[in-house]
């Protein structure tokens, strides 16, 4: 195949520059004999989004490595000392269980020494929420954690917090994004010269941790009844298996069995396709493991342990997967269920969902005279609600579809290892109503109505494929269908122009929210769908979310659910 000029001449500066020679004999032996290789290797940099890096690791401007990852922090670290002038600054770096994980982060943390930081380095593999929890609770300026999250193994990913232990976001974003881009050579690096400022941190900071996790609970005496519930956990080969097990323990639960062939932190996870909880796949051993035992409860923890699947009993005692909105709401009417029976409730208290996500979350909180608001994908932007409203109103939750919660604002992230002891509180509380956490669910859909929310990906690999997923989306723009599911389309919002259509009058009006590539076309019959490239792997992805009046039985509106959403994606053609 033919090579770009760019291409051959980065890989070039490569061959040429200070690197060291593993690294130079790989790209000489795809200049030579792997034209592919070196296309993908070498045809772009490397982006710094908006939530700092992911991408296959390997030789090359366009992959991970100790290269990319050197000169990611170098430019964080000039505008940390922009930001932060004439004032002493510490930064909180940890790693999942990846390939290389440990590797970028001592690099990481090297490089932040030798720019004069105080930096505060976990000892060990850790949750990204407990990074976000140390930024916080150590008074730190930024924070970085190595984690693809829950990508496929040859992944690695490096993320940026700001010093309120969330995710950057703009302004931040793009001026870190604008430094980063500054660092054009490896020689721009400051690699060495930070002796002593290394801190390394673990017990400590896991037991404050652990203590605040424990201060969410809202039903001891259920709790103390029901904490020998059995319940079977995973971790995936990652980072949960620190913590969440004890979480577990010390919150009251004496019955927990861990699936062992995945307690290892191993970043090849050799026990599953993808160590995503969001795929059945990925629970097989542990649901097969709750059969022979007869547990009442699966839990599984993405590497990072930032994201929880479960599965629960369903009434003929057969284990069944719930999906991120269902866990969702489960989560969102124990809180507010319990706030409200506890007198929390003052009048200005707040959850927080994705757009996405299930507008059960909304008849929800409105039930319990609760404020919601709803937010761009990325829990960046649910931590940025948190932040705006601190000291005026009081945080209970929120979440996402993608299998991401979390209560109290003690962390600014996601967090599977506070959403674990919930959801077993939410079991044990459940129990004593005399429920299980299935029966639970059909409860809440009696009271609000059945929804149901499907989503589908498409995955596009390399160059070609970011055209391909960029073409699907002009094209949708270029011509909204004018029915989804039998259904006439109404509302299109374009989160990209920030203008919401309505296309039975024309009237159009402006979202309040950043701009971004998503597409969401709402139907007379109440469905929407959501379209949005997926800002941190190769996919685009496809959200369907309906509603059906609760005539008869759940399970004859969850078949009515499923065949109107099987029949908006065949409208889309996926």
């Amino acid at each position: 195949m033919e090579i770009e000029k760019s291409t051959l001449e980065r890989a070039q500066k490569w061959l040429d520059g200070n690197f060291d020679q593993a690294t130079k004999d790989e790209v000489k032996r795809m200049m030579e004999s792997a034209p592919k290789e070196l296309n993908e290797a070498f045809y772009q940099t490397l982006e710094f989004g908006t939530g700092g890096l992911r991408g296959i690791m390997g030789v090359g401007t366009n992959r991970m490595n100790i290269y990319t990852v050197g000169m990611a922090t170098q430019g964080l670290a000039n505008y940390l000392k922009k930001e932060f002038a004439g004032k002493p600054i510490s930064v909180a770096v940890a790693h999942d269980s990846r390939n290389n994980s440990e590797l970028f982060a001592k690099t990481t943390a090297e490089i932040f020494a030798a720019n004069g930081f105080t930096v505060y380095l976990f000892e060990s593999l850790r949750p990204t929420p407990e990074l976000s929890f140390a930024i916080r609770h150590l008074g730190c300026q930024s924070g970085v954690v190595i984690t693809a999250s829950h990508n496929p193994k040859e992944y690695n990913g490096y993320k940026a917090y700001w010093d309120d232990g969330a995710q950057v976001i703009a302004p931040h974003d793009t001026n870190i994004i604008d430094e980063v881009n500054k660092i054009e050579s490896v020689d721009q690096v400051q690699w060495k010269g930070g002796e002593g400022k290394i801190v390394m941190i673990g017990e400590d900071v896991d037991k404050v941790y652990l203590e605040k996790v424990a201060s969410l609970t809202l039903s001891p005496e259920a709790v103390k009844k029901h904490g020998n519930a059995s319940i079977v956990y995973t971790p995936i080969h990652g980072t949960g298996i620190t913590l969440v097990p004890r979480a577990l323990k010390e919150c009251g639960f004496t019955n927990v069995t861990v699936i062992e062939e995945q307690a290892t932190p191993d970043g090849n996870f050799p026990t599953v396709v993808s160590p995503n909880p969001e795929e059945a796949s990925a629970l097989k051993l542990a649901l097969e493991r709750a059969e022979k035992i007869k547990a009442d409860l699966v839990i599984a923890t993405d590497p990072d342990a930032d994201r929880i699947g479960i599965a629960v009993r369903n009434d003929e005692g057969e284990m069944v997967l719930l999906n991120g909105n269902q866990t969702g709401a489960l989560l969102t009417y124990y809180l507010l269920r319990r706030w409200k029976e506890l007198g929390k409730l003052k009048g200005k208290e707040f959850i927080v969902k994705t757009i996405v996500t299930t507008e059960l979350f909304v008849d929800i909180a409105k039930s319990f005279g609760v404020e919601y608001y709803d937010v761009l994908t990325g829990f960046k932007f649910i931590a940025g609600i948190i932040r705006d409203n601190e000291g005026k109103k009081q945080y209970i939750g929120g979440g996402e579809e993608s299998y991401g919660y979390l209560a109290g604002d003690f962390v600014r992230d996601k967090d599977a290892v506070s959403a674990s002891v919930l959801i077993a509180e939410t079991f044990a509380w459940a129990k004593e109503q005399g429920l299980s956490l299935y029966q639970l669910l059909n409860k809440i859909y009696q009271e609000y109505g059945f929804y149901k929310e499907s989503m589908v990906y498409i995955v596009k690999q390399g160059k070609d494929g970011s055209e391909a997923i960029a073409k699907m989306m002009s094209d949708m723009r270029e011509k909204t269908p004018a029915s989804l599911g039998g259904s006439k389309v109404v509302v299109l919002k374009d989160y990209k122009t920030s203008q919401v259509r309505n296309m039975v009058t024309g009237e159009v009006s402006t979202i309040d929210l950043p701009k971004s590539n998503v597409l969401q076309f709402f139907t007379e019959d109440g469905s929407k769908v959501s379209v949005r490239p997926s800002g941190t792997e190769p996919k685009i992805k496809f959200y369907f979310g309906v509603r059906e009046p609760l005539n008869g039985s759940v399970k004859d509106a969850d078949k009515a659910a499923t065949a109107k959403i099987e029949a908006i994606k065949k409208d889309l053609g996926i």
